[in-house]
């Protein structure tokens, strides 16, 4: 496979403590048929996975914070120094296919009016399954994947996706200029959901590469699908999103459902044992959204958008069925 250099994206990766995966997952980046910039940025790692970097990939920048400053401002710091139109984010516990940044690229280029392209995701650990073909949002207030353990072979078309997840995403930097980078407020979780939603009522739209493949351990930081500290985090980030993005009279119309959807992660929660923390994370929401930071970081409606808040609140709608029905 005859490899060479673009100079049209670079690969951001946030890394705290992913010394088990990091080694892997820049072997894949530079095998691959598009060897791109990397920077790698650290949140403040005690594993030497930031020496391991350093000492095996200088080629790779590396960007160390010296305390964990989450998600969203790690990702934020390598998009201001990527020098490329495009920023393609990745999780540190990821391999891709050797074709996969050639793919993303030549989408991103038929795609003008693209923010976020999302490469197909796939379990490392069980290859034959999806573990997401795009993020779904619903009158609920869930987001959930798109395919989720269902066949790879069975999403094949470039489809329109609510959001990208930004654990291997590409993303047009100008427009993340445009619309505003990651919220840092968010530190991490539905950080993306965030963005994605942003770009829609922008007019902008995120799309599905089914041909990038990319292969996710999964739940290797937090080392768990659910546990307290996902829990309230995710519980407070999602209504500082739903805060953020509904206009009142939007955020009134589905009030009724949002209600609802809280109630039965509540309940949910509880049984899990971890009840405590989801209530502490809706209040730590509800403070965070009446904050001066979260007043400020609000989508202000304009008419002109109004189509776009149309198409939003649709698929909304839309999701919710498919989330409750399929």
């Amino acid at each position: 496979m005859e490899q060479r250099k673009t100079e049209l994206t670079t690969v951001v990766i946030p890394n705290y403590n992913g010394i088990a995966y990091m080694e892997n997952c820049l072997k894949s980046l530079y095998a691959g048929s598009r060897i791109p910039e990397i920077i790698v940025v650290d949140n403040a790692s005690k594993d030497g996975s930031d020496v391991l970097v350093r000492e095996k990939f200088p080629e790779a920048e590396l960007i160390s914070f010296p305390e964990n400053k989450g998600f969203s401002a790690a990702v934020n710091a390598g998009i201001k120094a990527a020098g490329t139109p495009y920023v393609f984010l990745l999780n540190n516990d990821t391999m891709t296919d050797p074709l996969c940044i050639e793919h993303l690229e030549e989408a991103m280029g038929k795609e003008r009016n693209c923010f976020s392209m999302e490469a197909k995701m796939i379990q490392m650990r069980e290859p034959e399954k999806l573990d997401g073909a795009g993020d779904y949002y619903c009158l609920l207030g869930w987001a959930f994947a798109r395919g989720k353990d269902q066949p790879v072979e069975k999403y094949q078309k470039c489809d329109r996706i609510f959001s990208a997840c930004a654990g291997a995403a590409i993303y047009r930097k100008e427009l993340l200029e445009k619309i505003g980078l990651f919220d840092e407020a968010h530190f991490a979780y539905l950080e993306d959901v965030d963005v994605g939603y942003r770009a829609n009522l922008y007019g902008y739209r995120n799309l599905f590469a089914p041909d990038a493949a990319v292969y996710h351990a999964g739940s290797a930081v937090s080392g768990s699908r659910h546990n307290p500290f996902k829990v309230e985090l995710t519980a407070r980030n999602n209504l500082y999103l739903i805060y953020k993005n509904m206009p009142p009279l939007q955020l009134l119309i589905n009030l009724p459902f949002l209600l609802l959807g809280i109630l039965i992660k509540g309940v949910y929660f509880v049984r899990k044992g971890m009840g405590k923390s989801y209530l502490s994370g809706l209040k730590k929401g509800i403070s965070l959204c009446a904050s001066k930071e979260g007043r400020e970081q609000r989508v202000h409606f304009k008419l002109k958008r109004l189509p776009f808040y149309l198409w939003t609140e649709w698929e909304l709608l839309l999701n919710t069925l498919r989330r409750l029905c399929f």
